[in-house]
């Protein structure tokens, strides 16, 4: 079974993914029972991080409580449950372990167990809290390891992975920041979130604070930033809006002794806000000017009342029957916009009848108009244009692009009046997500985020050419379908809207362009659609993680193994024949080997998760426990069948 007597293995990074292929790998070997106990082989494996093994870097149980998890307590899980698999030693769900340590408490402290006194199934937990679980579900795979099995722990960091020298075939020498040289055969390269190089505004941004006084805080896990060293009561300016910037926030607002209180009637969602005297004033930008839109209060991950019928599994198996290899912007986006424009208007059908004439005979009409006869041509969605002018009063009709970008085409006669219509669109927001699958917006959005389930599998390994990568699938959805169906809880909707009316926060608008003025020793901020005078700090932050680029890393380790030709970044062409860099490195599935210099496969050197974004789109988050009711989705836990073909490789399986 083992490829050498000792089977020794590196797995450099200790987080979810690297935890995953130590689960796997314990799987796979107590699944070989009394074979690998004949053969007398044993296995070695060495986990190297800085960071305590299972939580890693991002989910450190020690974190503050105020950040949350962009999903609920029954989505994430460590433990694959696919029967096809073999079966985990220990540990399960989030949730499972939710409901569990919420009756005996074992192993957490009192901050966690009044977190879990209160929090439910489709509540969204805190990082920390999702941290301990990470921590106990590898503790308890650590009680139960197999005969001939071995791990070890190194908190330090890899600095470099080179094939042994004596030419020992097939061997590395992984180089360990603390001096320390592991010999082993198999690598895995599951390093997370790792530190990249400023661009060229930010360095100059950077290097003006340094030399004018002035604060500036880069990109970064929100975790790891000082934010006590922020001034009280100055204004500080926060590039970005996504779901850094809620973790900023409450850094600054609840974590400096505010409270948010309920203002208007109970139940209504309207939040006030009792500030402490120690807020910053928080001027707040982005691209779009507004924040993504929040999620929706569902039961489950994907809305219950959403039943997919053009962008389904059926339909893209039919291209592959075909020998088609599909088009982004051809044949597969407009398959899901006819999914969001019926999940859309039946919704509203449903809902709010008196908005349409006659919705019986209308949803027949579109039905009809939205059968994909022939999706070259945009005839289609003329057809459905005329259909829903005639019957849908034009205060309904949906405009899918103008959702995510709400401020488009309005100017501000004052930063005044563009504070008002965010706080109401906020409020608005958070109105919908409360109505949850009654609401039409919300679920021609759930349309969008399921149909992203199914574009998982579809895209990846080459799914779709280079071309339509670059320019449809990267190139304008991935920022679209983020900004509506990415987005915070709604709570934090409601949070940001009470500290806008409390004056805590206000906005710039949209295509904020950002300078230093050295004279004044002020960051400024300005929006072409604001006629209002530019916003002027001393402190301006980056509400970002650091650049998911492997070009422009700062990880010694990647950079020694590009350095040595070992690993290159993954190259796509454009539609002009340009040779574009990607984000990722190139890889050859299955499982995931990087391509050295030369084009060659490394063999035993192994790629898990953000890395592999080049050649896998949006599976870099937790993978999905099987959901209690409604479908599965292949790509909901296609990283820890990943973890399975590289342990089942390691092993000869």
């Amino acid at each position: 079974m083992a490829k050498s007597e000792t089977n020794r293995v590196a797995l450099l990074g200790a987080g979810p993914r690297g935890t995953s292929v130590l689960e796997r790998l314990l799987a796979n070997w107590a699944a070989g029972g009394q074979a690998v106990r004949a053969s007398g082989a044993t296995l070695h494996i060495d986990v190297v991080d800085p960071f305590p093994a299972g939580s890693g870097h991002v989910w450190q149980p020690g974190q503050s409580r105020l950040y949350l998890m962009n999903t609920q307590s029954f989505y994430p899980t460590l433990i694959p449950e696919d029967p096809m698999l073999a079966p985990p030693l220990a540990g399960g769900s989030f949730d499972k372990w939710r409901e569990a340590r919420r009756r005996d408490g074992l192993g957490l402290d009192d901050a966690e167990k009044a977190e879990l006194a209160t929090l439910e199934s489709h509540d969204f937990p805190s990082r920390a809290l999702y941290g301990r679980y990470l921590r106990q579900t590898l503790d308890g795979l650590l009680e139960r390891l197999p005969d001939g099995v071995e791990v070890t722990f190194h908190e330090t960091s890899a600095v470099a992975a080179r094939p042994v020298k004596d030419g020992t075939k097939n061997a590395f020498d992984v180089e360990l920041a603390n001096g320390a040289t592991l010999t082993v055969g198999s690598v895995v390269l599951a390093l997370g979130h790792i530190e990249s190089r400023l661009n060229p505004e930010q360095r100059s941004f950077k290097s003006a604070a340094e030399e004018q006084g002035l604060l500036y805080f880069p990109p970064a896990p929100p975790a790891d930033v000082d934010w006590e060293a922020v001034p009280d009561n100055e204004p500080v300016l926060i590039r970005g809006m996504g779901l850094n910037f809620f973790d900023v926030m409450g850094q600054l607002t609840e974590g400096r002794g505010g409270k948010f209180v309920e203002a208007g009637s109970p139940g209504s969602g309207v939040l006030g806000y009792r500030a402490s005297g120690r807020e910053p004033r928080i001027i707040a930008a982005s691209r779009r000017g507004t924040p993504y839109r929040a999620k929706a209060g569902l039961a489950g991950y994907y809305p219950s009342s959403i039943t997919m019928r053009y962008l389904t599994e059926d339909a893209v198996d039919r291209f592959r029957a075909a020998g088609i290899q599909p088009g982004f912007d051809h044949d597969l986006w407009p398959l899901l916009h006819r999914d969001a424009l019926w999940a859309y208007y039946s919704t509203l059908a449903r809902s709010q009848p008196t908005a349409i004439k006659d919705p019986a005979q209308f949803l027949a009409d579109l039905e009809d108009a939205l059968q994909p006869h022939a999706h070259t041509t945009a005839k289609w969605e003329n057809d459905v244009g005329d259909l829903v002018e005639k019957h849908v009063v034009a205060s309904r009709r949906l405009n899918l692009r103008g959702l995510a970008a709400p401020l488009a085409g309005r100017t501000f006669a004052s930063r005044r009046e563009l504070d008002a219509v965010i706080t109401a669109y906020l409020d608005d927001d958070a109105r919908r997500s409360a109505l949850g699958e009654s609401d039409p917006v919300k679920m021609a959005i759930g349309a969008l985020h399921t149909g992203r389930a199914i574009l998982k599998s579809v895209v990846a390994d080459g799914g779709i050419t280079d071309e339509s990568w670059l320019a449809g699938l990267r190139g304008w959805f991935e920022s679209f379908v983020e900004g509506l169906a990415s987005g915070a809880p709604a709570l934090r909707s409601e949070q940001l809207a009470a500290l806008a009316r409390a004056g805590v926060v206000s906005f710039v608008g949209p295509d904020p362009k950002f300078s230093v003025d050295r004279s004044a020793k002020l960051f400024r901020a300005v929006s072409p659609w604001v006629r209002d005078a530019p916003v002027e700090a001393r402190t301006l932050i980056e509400a970002m993680s650091p650049a998911n680029r492997v070009g422009i890393n700062m990880s010694p380790l990647l950079e020694q193994l590009m350095a040595d030709g070992l690993v290159r970044t993954k190259i796509m062409m454009s539609v002009e024949g340009t040779p574009m860099q990607t984000t990722g490195l190139d890889v050859v599935p299955h499982p995931y080997r990087p391509l050295a210099a030369n084009g060659s496969a490394n063999e035993n050197l192994y790629v898990l998760g953000l890395q592999l974004s080049a050649s896998q789109w949006g599976t870099a988050i937790a993978a999905e426990a099987t959901p209690r009711t409604g479908p599965a989705y292949a790509s909901g836990q296609r990283t820890l069948r990943d973890a399975d073909e590289i342990a089942r490789s390691i092993l000869a399986l």
